[in-house]
């Protein structure tokens, strides 16, 4: 994954404007799962929240961003740790929040457990929220 922004959207043959600019910065500058509340907080001077709202669901839609629910049910968003056109890729990996930062991080590295179903069920998505103290906090 690219870390300028301007050829993370281009990657993702998404149009460059100042609101994406902004939202791939402060993802890129944090380097942890942001809710819409965060971004509105950081960005809110420069952009409305409809717009903000707006970019987040098209980065969802073009793969740019996946959600992740923490423990209160916050949708949160997570830059994807993918090259676009990566062949194959999931979202299913471990999210670990900090109880005490309260930051949300994917951690990639940490397999999922295989999960089966009964008869009749079909999986669509899987996720695993851990929670204890990050490697900041310790």
């Amino acid at each position: 994954m690219s870390s300028n922004p301007t050829s993370l959207l281009k990657s993702h043959k998404l149009r460059v404007t100042d609101c994406r600019l902004a939202t791939i910065e402060e993802f890129l500058e944090k380097q942890v799962a942001l809710s819409h509340g965060d971004l509105e907080e950081s960005l809110g001077q420069k952009f409305d929240r409809v717009t903000i709202y707006r970019t987040l669901k098209t980065f969802q839609e073009k793969d740019v961003v996946h959600m992740v629910l923490d423990d209160k049910g916050v949708t949160k968003y997570a830059l994807c740790n993918h090259d676009h056109g990566a062949e194959k890729h999931s979202h299913e990996h471990v999210h670990f929040k900090c109880t005490k930062c309260q930051e949300t991080v994917c951690i990639e590295s940490a397999k999922l457990p295989n999960i089966t179903l009964p008869e009749g069920f079909v999986k669509k998505e899987m996720s695993l929220l851990v929670q204890g103290t990050c490697d900041k906090c310790a």
